[in-house]
C-alpha cells in the first residue's frame, strides 16, 4: 500500500469552506477511483490555513496514473482548487515500520 500525504495551504479564513468541499470531493469522487483505500484531512494547529491529506492507495501508478490521468482528477481539483494559496506539495510514501 502507498501513502500519499499532500501539503495543502488555503487561502485565509476559508477553513470550513474548504474542509466541506474537500469532504465532498474525497466521498463523492476520490473515493470512488480505481485503488483507493482511505483517507484523512488533518488541520494544522500552529498554522490555520494548512491542510495534510493523507490518502492510502493499492499502488502508486493507482494514484499516478488511473487517478491523475482520469477525469475523475479535473473533477476533483474544481472542487478544492480555487481554494489552494498555492500549488499543493504532494509526495507517496511506502511503509518502512509499524506498531502493532
Amino acid at each position: 500500500m502507498i501513502l500519499e500525504i499532500a501539503d495543502i495551504r488555503i487561502h485565509p479564513g476559508q477553513a470550513a469552506e474548504f474542509e466541506k468541499a474537500a469532504q465532498h470531493g474525497l466521498d463523492a469522487v476520490l473515493s470512488k477511483s480505481k485503488g483507493f483505500r482511505r483517507y484523512e484531512v488533518r488541520h494544522s494547529i500552529e498554522s490555520p490555513d494548512r491542510y495534510v491529506l493523507l490518502i492510502h492507495w493499492d499502488t502508486l501508478e493507482d494514484h499516478t496514473v488511473g487517478f491523475r490521468a482520469s477525469p475523475a482528477h479535473a473533477e476533483w481539483r474544481a472542487i478544492v482548487g480555487p481554494f489552494f494559496a498555492q500549488p499543493p506539495f504532494v509526495e507517496h510514501f511506502s511503509l518502512s515500520a509499524a506498531s502493532s
